[in-house]
């Protein structure tokens, strides 16, 4: 991916996607099909067991997703999304999520994210579709 497309698709998730703001959502790394966002798990994160909110967890992994799709340029919003929790993440943890592109054409794409914390355990599975609209997202 070329520095000034990496740099303009980081601007404008940073400044449009109010929600990844408000949760305190960064983004760690950007490539063709590739991302990988992070987010510290915060006493607002946390859920009634105490534990963070499945809703962050795949909100997290949703913004990767999202990152990934789009870093072509061509604006791709999500048509299905399917995850799996396999370990709880506790406040103070940095969790990772990194998006993988799986399979694209002219239409359809599909990824895998994967949400880690700072150790490598996996806390979850995402695997997500796009539909690709005939609209870019860069100039």
């Amino acid at each position: 991916m070329k520095l000034e497309n990496k740099t303009k698709l980081e601007e404008f998730f940073s400044s449009h996607d109010k929600f990844a703001q408000a949760n305190g959502m960064k983004i760690e790394e950007i490539d063709d099909g590739y991302a990988k966002t992070s987010m510290r798990v915060e006493e607002t994160h946390l859920n009634g067991a105490n534990v963070c909110h499945g809703g962050a967890i795949f909100s997290l992994a949703d913004y990767a997703f999202a990152i990934a799709s789009n870093s072509y340029g061509q604006l791709a919003l999500g048509i299905n999304t399917s995850i799996s929790f396999l370990n709880s993440a506790k406040k103070g943890e940095t969790l990772y999520a990194t998006t993988k592109e799986i399979d694209k054409n002219h239409k359809l794409a599909s990824y895998t994210i994967t949400v880690t914390n700072e150790e490598d355990k996996i806390i979850a599975i995402m695997q997500g579709m796009v539909y690709k609209k005939d609209k870019n997202i860069i100039t």
